[in-house]
């Protein structure tokens, strides 16, 4: 039959995920840096997923191909609501890594001078030894392993970082994990569907106070904007927001 379906220009797609996000359907999926019709008769052809292409990759076009599956209709939004009412079913693999714990920071000494051993280059140099506390404040902080019911998010103030930033800039502790609960993910190798999808559970099921995301300058970074952006407006939840960006050298460029 001839009906329309959306064609993907992988030359021009940068592999934010945004029109993953948009199918309902679950007909986009983000293959090896790039945008991919999984299958035409998941496409619905409404072309949902057009506006939120920043490079103009989509377009709708009319073809002889297979009747759309209506066992696809909005199934990403039933695979939700599903989720939703088990988040408090442990996770398959039952390890210590899954379990809540907070630490209390409050007592922290900034500078801890002469008590820690460095590491032989360190002492080496001549340099006076000192510890660098940690201001991480939860565990765990993989997206994937927090419970959407841990105690400590209620009330938070919430950092969502991708994970390569940490790495990347030299004081992300005290300038980014302090005074805030964080969570971390990668939008180029994890699902940034169930990323957005995990964080709408996060934002709905507590009383979030704030939300900081700080991504990396590489495009496919700006899948993580877009997985939060989109959960907030999911879970209707309107707090004060803001975006960092990293560069690959450690700077803060925006």
């Amino acid at each position: 039959m001839k009906r329309n379906v959306i064609e993907i220009n992988e030359e021009k797609c940068i592999g934010c995920g945004l029109c993953a996000g948009a199918c309902m359907q679950g007909a986009i999926e983000i293959i090896d840096g790039k945008a991919k019709l999984v299958s035409e008769s998941y496409c619905d052809g409404l072309g949902m997923c057009l506006p939120k292409c920043p490079v103009d990759a989509i377009h709708v076009v009319e073809k002889e191909t297979d009747a759309f599956d209506q066992s696809r209709k909005n199934i990403k939004s039933s695979a939700k609501e599903a989720s939703a009412a088990n988040t408090d079913e442990p996770l398959a693999c039952g390890c210590a890594g899954t379990h809540a714990k907070s630490f209390d920071r409050s007592s922290v000494v900034t500078l801890d001078v002469g008590t820690t051993k460095k590491p032989e280059s360190t002492l080496s140099s001549g340099n006076v030894g000192f510890s660098v506390p940690s201001e991480l404040t939860q565990w765990p902080v993989q997206l994937r392993l927090i419970s959407p019911n841990a105690p400590y998010l209620n009330g938070a103030d919430l950092l969502i970082a991708a994970d390569c930033t940490a790495f990347a800039y030299g004081d992300f502790h005290r300038d980014f994990i302090k005074g805030k609960v964080t969570v971390i993910g990668c939008p180029k190798l994890d699902d940034n569907q169930y990323n957005m999808e995990k964080i709408t559970q996060i934002l709905s099921a507590n009383d979030i106070k704030s939300i900081t995301v700080v991504r990396m300058e590489v495009p496919c970074c700006g899948g993580m904007i877009s997985a939060v952006k989109s959960a907030m407006l999911k879970a209707q939840c309107i707090v004060p927001y803001s975006e960092v960006t990293i560069s690959s050298d450690g700077r803060i460029i925006g």
